[in-house]
């Protein structure tokens, strides 16, 4: 392993950090968080850090945090198992309609995308969740609903959040659908989505939970997002299961939406067709143990993806931009690890401040996609370069696909 492969930040006090960032931006405020991060002790070796790290809450997103007899529940964060889901079809760019409106109109239709406005006294059902779940829904949720109801036993406020009804929606913010056609203009079905409502409140949950341990025992933090919850504690042990059933709702999440996205593009397109030719289902907000430099050690991925040799992952651009299918080289410094997307480059509100919809429809030329004032801040420009973010990690992934979206659904 050549030490020029990555960048090492050395941290008084704390772990040492290795940064697969040349060439991509780091701005300061990120460097700080990493560093308070770095200075918790039961940081296993080092913190590995991806070319799309920027700002987050309490860790930057875009770093892998390798820790030992504790766990940090911010870290992990509120979308509890978000991730990307892509299928390649035996549909080629000839078969797309010339028109690609009713297409993405006919995905919206399948999907619920979006959420109701936050009012004072609103009491609708949330525009992004069933009214009638349909049969893919129910399926999936007889699979997760005994574990819930489990969790539900110690956490009663969990009944009282969408759940059964946020299965396969999409969400707002980042979270995307697209068809996208690849280098020899196969066409792919891709997504990105997490636990929506139900892993925000355990998230949440515990997230305070945390902070109220550290408060009563007195631990000084570096920040108050870097609270922990130590392994043997029953807090920790209800943790690893709520956070465990959240991922499986966010992998189930993102199956029932490609279910019914596929059945919608069926309604558009009446040439037959197969579809995961290529799959990949991944998490890139989540924490799972894992066996790295002879130790079972609790690895939590803030905004990135698992990339063990042969294993397939994605890493989206933004609007706008390519994507890529890849596959892992199994890099033992970065803990088998690569990065979830190009990652921002500005704040949500920054991009608002800078970009106008002008911009935006410049920069989203032949995508069918909305262009108006409330995605401004999804705007590419708003997101570092993917090309040179791919080339700061070209000794972590191999690219084997790259995809271009004609079509792009967002709440």
């Amino acid at each position: 392993m050549k030490h020029e492969e990555f960048d090492v930040m050395n941290v008084e006090g704390g772990s040492h950090v290795k940064m697969w960032t040349k060439g991509v931006p780091v701005d300061e405020g990120a460097r700080n968080q990493l560093r308070n991060t770095a200075k918790m002790p039961f940081i296993y070796k080092h913190l590995a850090v991806m070319p799309d790290v920027h700002l987050g809450k309490g860790s930057t997103i875009g770093t892998v945090i390798p820790t030992l007899g504790a766990v940090i529940p911010a870290a992990v964060g509120v979308d509890i198992g978000c991730g990307m889901m892509a299928a390649k079809t035996t549909l080629t760019a000839t078969d797309l309609p010339d028109n690609l409106g009713p297409l993405r109109s006919a995905i919206e239709r399948a999907i619920p995308h979006g959420m109701s406005p936050k009012t004072r006294g609103f009491k609708g059902r949330d525009t992004g969740s069933w009214e009638n779940p349909p049969l893919p829904v129910d399926l999936a949720w007889a699979q997760l609903k005994d574990k819930f109801d489990e969790l539900c036993l110690k956490t009663p406020k969990l009944k009282n959040t969408n759940n059964y009804r946020h299965l396969g929606t999409l969400g707002s913010g980042n979270h995307f659908v697209e068809v996208c056609l690849d280098e020899v203009n196969a066409v792919w079905f891709m997504l990105h989505s997490g636990s929506r409502g139900v892993g925000n409140a355990i998230g949440s949950h515990f997230i305070e939970l945390a902070k109220q341990d550290m408060r009563r025992h007195f631990i000084n933090l570096p920040d108050q997002d870097l609270a922990y919850l130590p392994e043997g504690t029953e807090h920790y042990k209800d943790y690893i299961d709520a956070v465990s059933w959240a991922q499986k709702f966010a992998h189930m999440n993102r199956e029932v939406m490609m279910q019914n996205l596929i059945a919608a593009v069926r309604t558009v397109i009446s040439k037959p067709f197969e579809t995961h030719v290529e799959a990949v289902n991944c998490h890139h907000n989540y924490v799972q143990k894992e066996h790295h430099f002879g130790k079972d050690v609790l690895i939590t991925r803030k905004g990135a993806v698992s990339a063990r040799p042969g294993e397939l992952g994605i890493i989206p651009g933004s609007m706008g931009a390519k994507s890529f299918i890849v596959r892992g080289k199994g890099n033992p410094e970065s803990f088998n690890s690569c990065s979830h997307g190009a990652g921002r480059l500005m704040s949500r509100t920054e991009a608002k401040k800078r970009y106008t919809i002008e911009d935006q429809v410049k920069a989203t030329e032949g995508v069918e996609c909305r262009k108006d004032v409330n995605v401004i801040d999804e705007i590419p420009m708003a997101y570092k370069d993917i090309d040179a973010v791919m080339h700061a990690q070209r000794d972590l992934v191999e690219v084997l696909h790259t995809l271009k979206q004609v079509v792009c659904v967002k709440g």
